[in-house]
């Protein structure tokens, strides 16, 4: 059976004085759900080849055809990755538009870093992961169709981090927010009590009181305001007080935000994902 399409309105005028209304109806007379291969199986991710290519899908076209003829409308096209067995219902798979392309090409940089920052797999120690991927095709968002899934392995590294990591791995809550309030350097005891523990190469916290609804910033180095972990220009501070993404700044950015009521508070930042969260105690 046909399937109608939309109505393409033609005004066809008999002499000056009278005018009618044709609605000129399009069906969809066939395609074909496009066919995906991949350049291999067995992906080499590797520190120091991220300029590599890793790995090359390749997909067949539709060949939407409509009563009018083949479509010259652009198709676009979603590319999903997740790992096997998740059926692409991961909050965390990889998903990217593509218009027009009948291929994508992943360097080592780009999938490695996929799979770390966006998919959150593990990647220290690493492990082999078995991943899938497929492509829906659409035009204007409707006529999809899905195609088959192919199969390829990979063992992520730990891609740089997301946000810059302290250069001598020392940071300090300052800010109204804290018992220290913006005094920089901070007096004693809040020079060692609002100090960030390091808990490895990416991943620090620190616990203390926080004042409510107050501002607060995270300096790599004490005594100085050149530098700052933050929250970026024009991010809603209400939204954050319990994490977000946060930013290294030289200049501009703004404070973060402590939660309402205050208390006591555990502060964690995630370097590799660019990432805080503030957990009452």
């Amino acid at each position: 059976m046909k399937a109608f399409i939309k109505y393409v309105p033609v005004l066809l005028f008999a002499g000056v004085v009278s005018c009618k209304k044709v609605e000129n109806k399009v069906y969809l007379e066939g395609s074909t759900a496009p066919q995906v291969t991949a350049s291999t199986a067995a992906v080499r991710l590797e520190p120091g080849e991220e300029a590599n290519q890793a790995i090359r899908l390749n997909w067949t076209n539709p060949d939407y055809r409509f009563t009018t003829g083949i479509s010259s409308q652009n198709v676009s096209y979603t590319l999903e990755i997740d790992t096997l067995g998740s059926n692409f219902q991961s909050k965390t798979r990889y998903v990217a538009t593509i218009t027009s392309d009948l291929s994508k090409t992943f360097t080592v940089a780009e999938l490695n870093g996929i799979l770390g920052n966006t998919m959150l797999l593990q990647l220290d120690p690493r492990r082999l992961y078995n991943l899938e991927a497929r492509i829906t095709a659409s035009i204007n968002g409707a006529v999809k169709l899905v195609s088959n899934k192919i199969s390829f392995t990979a063992r992520p590294f730990p891609p740089p981090p997301k946000t810059a990591t302290p250069v001598n791995d020392e940071i300090w809550v300052v800010g109204g927010a804290s018992p220290g309030g913006w005094n920089n350097p901070l007096a004693s005891p809040f020079i060692t009590n609002q100090k960030f523990t390091k808990r490895s190469t990416t991943k620090y916290d620190v616990v203390l009181n926080l004042n409510a609804n107050d501002g607060y910033l995270i300096l790599p180095v004490m005594g100085s305001w050149s530098t700052k972990y933050c929250l970026e220009d024009g991010v809603d501070r209400g939204s954050t007080t319990g994490g977000g993404d946060f930013v290294f700044k030289g200049g501009g950015g703004q404070d973060f935000l402590s939660p309402s009521p205050g208390g006591t508070f555990k502060i964690s930042l995630d370097f590799q994902l660019g990432k805080f969260t503030v957990v009452r105690q």
